[in-house]
């Protein structure tokens, strides 16, 4: 898909339309906070139909800072966003809807089979396929497949073609997450041991090392959807290591460690593990 030419134009009869819209730098993420903002230090904005704390008039606070306002659209702190704007953004749940957003063609051949027909859009990899009706945003509901409503941002990529459809229950039913029976401490994660006995072949120091390494890597670099990485990176790790008992806590700890720098909670590490292990039946 081409990048939107006029991205302020754009949000402009989005805005006129009741869609709630914010500017997207490079990479298709949202500006950073200004410095008065900076790490919520405002007390951040909870969204601009309910006041928070913020006043900031600039383009702060992500899917926050979306506005059907056009003229806080076309203001000086605006304005100047727009002209590094590579495309429009916009906050699916406060124009009353959800957008589920398919990565690839496994996961459009899924929807396909399970959930009804709705307005679809194109996307890079795959389509967006948008219902009417909010709910609670949720990543890697199911491989390919992420929920964009509510305290989430979407790219507009165009009106899209066909009816829109009502939310369906198979969507919201996506988003439920089942709470885990137990929560281990981040330090103390047990990873079953390996099938078989014999040597594990993952211990070798080289292969196991590199892999830690690189999962700390992916992590410490992710610069948007960081809930999403982490989650993703620990699936990946257990995949290959799980199963074989060859992770030990210091590797836990190490990963768990990388998930931090970037702002994850130890309870949002431990989840994710969790729902890692629970997905590849750990």
């Amino acid at each position: 898909m081409s990048e939107t030419p006029y991205p302020q134009h754009t949000a402009l009869s989005l805005a006129a339309s009741g869609v709630p819209v914010l500017p997207l730098r490079r990479s298709k993420v949202p500006f950073g906070n200004c410095p008065t903002c900076a790490h919520n230090a405002c007390g951040g904005r909870p969204n601009m139909k309910t006041p928070g704390p913020c006043r900031c008039p600039s383009v702060c606070h992500a899917w926050a800072a979306a506005t059907t306002d056009p003229a806080l659209i076309v203001s000086p702190p605006w304005a100047a966003a727009w002209r590094q704007a590579v495309c429009v953004g916009y906050h699916p749940g406060g124009a009353d809807l959800t957008v589920v957003d398919l990565d690839d063609a496994d996961a459009i051949a899924w929807a396909r089979i399970a959930l009804p027909p709705t307005r679809t859009v194109p996307t890079t990899r795959g389509e967006h396929w948008i219902y009417r009706g909010a709910m609670a945003s949720r990543n890697a509901v199911r491989p390919g497949v992420d929920i964009k409503s509510t305290m989430a941002y979407a790219r507009y990529l165009g009106p899209g073609t066909g009816i829109m459809a009502a939310l369906p229950d198979a969507v919201r039913a996506l988003a439920v997450k089942e709470p885990p029976t137990a929560r281990p401490a981040p330090h103390a994660v047990a990873v079953p041991a390996g099938v078989g006995g014999g040597k594990c072949r993952h211990r070798t120091p080289a292969y196991l090392d590199r892999g830690i390494a690189m999962a700390e890597q992916r992590i410490t670099e992710a610069s948007s959807a960081v809930h999403t990485t982490v989650y993703r990176t620990f699936l990946a790790v257990l995949s290959t290591h799980g199963r074989c008992g060859c992770l030990t806590d210091t590797h836990v700890a190490r990963l768990f460690t990388a998930a931090q720098s970037k702002g994850e909670t130890a309870r949002h590490c431990t989840d994710a593990w969790i729902n890692a292990r629970t997905t590849l039946g750990l």
